[in-house]
């Protein structure tokens, strides 16, 4: 159906919310950063969905988008209170690409998905991150975001103009395409798992940064690893200690958007590794062993 098509007689609001679900999950999920909040939020939608008179709605994708939005800025209103309390760093949950064996589970591809990007949308006001994932990832019209955030038209071309530089200030650099960064994932898994310190910091970028996520369930790292020395020591040691925590098991996959390693032991998924590669090095490494946030992961 067009964007602005009218909706058929013929077509239930079941039939509509399921067509456009992948746009509306990644709405969800680019404002929240958590995968079990945006099907939340879709749950509390689709029953104001459910009661909308379809006569009305001229456009259903752009209708749908204001609703999810709408729920998405309540609900992170009540996670910002719950973050500023988080134990050690806080990073999105763990969002696994498509797996192409059915209907899409999401839209989102490239640099928006990435753990990097959705960080840097941390640091946003609620109203400026739905304006900018509204007009920056998804192209929404203005007249279309500022129906969804309850603002003027003008009051939203600011807000989108004050959140892009915000962006733009923090954003960072151009991650690889996850089967380019493949190979360099591979690289320092290698070297991390076999405890060469020297590899990993041939393969690591001089600025490169490690945050772990435990949300004060699981040990992980409490502030910030930087620097190519510090955070390779740190891996390799991460890698010594895993020997004595049952038989490991490492598969890799793609998780929001680049190479991730999911680390299991004795077959439970302990974490999530996403590696951000940058030219050919390690720029980033987001590990998230919060078991809060792997329930949806397949070790």
């Amino acid at each position: 159906m067009a964007a602005g098509a009218a909706v058929s007689p013929a077509t239930s609001a079941a039939d509509l919310f399921a067509e456009h679900r992948p746009l509306l999950f990644s709405v969800a999920y680019e404002i929240l950063g958590s995968v079990a909040d945006a099907e939340d939020v879709l749950q509390e939608s689709y029953l104001r969905w459910r009661d909308v008179d379809l006569g009305s709605v001229e456009n259903p994708r752009a209708y749908l988008a204001r609703i999810v939005t709408r729920q998405a800025l309540n609900a992170l209103r009540t996670a910002s209170r719950r973050r500023e309390e988080y134990v050690g760093p806080w990073l999105p949950e763990p969002l696994a690409a498509p797996s192409g064996d059915g209907p899409a589970e999401h839209v989102l591809t490239g640099e928006a998905v990435t753990t990097a990007m959705l960080l840097v949308l941390e640091s946003l006001t609620p109203t400026e991150r739905a304006v900018f994932v509204l007009r920056e990832v998804f192209d929404f019209g203005y007249p279309e975001i500022a129906a969804a955030v309850g603002k003027s038209e003008a009051t939203v071309r600011q807000t989108a103009h004050r959140a892009r530089g915000h962006v733009r200030a923090r954003r960072p650099r151009e991650v690889v395409d996850p089967v380019a960064a493949q190979g360099v994932a591979e690289r320092f898994v290698l070297a991390a798992a076999t405890g060469d310190v020297q590899a990993l910091m041939d393969v690591l970028a001089p600025d490169v940064v490690y945050l772990g996520d435990g949300g004060g369930v699981v040990s992980a790292a409490r502030r910030p690893v930087q620097g190519a020395d510090r955070v390779a020591r740190f891996v390799a040691g991460l890698f010594r200690k895993s020997a004595t925590m049952g038989e490991l098991g490492l598969r890799f996959a793609v998780y929001n958007g680049m190479p991730a390693m999911v680390v299991t032991f004795d077959g439970v998924v302990d974490q999530v590794t996403c590696i951000e590669v940058g030219g050919a090095e390690v720029t980033g490494v987001y590990s998230v062993r919060n078991p809060d946030k792997l329930h949806r992961v397949i070790g």
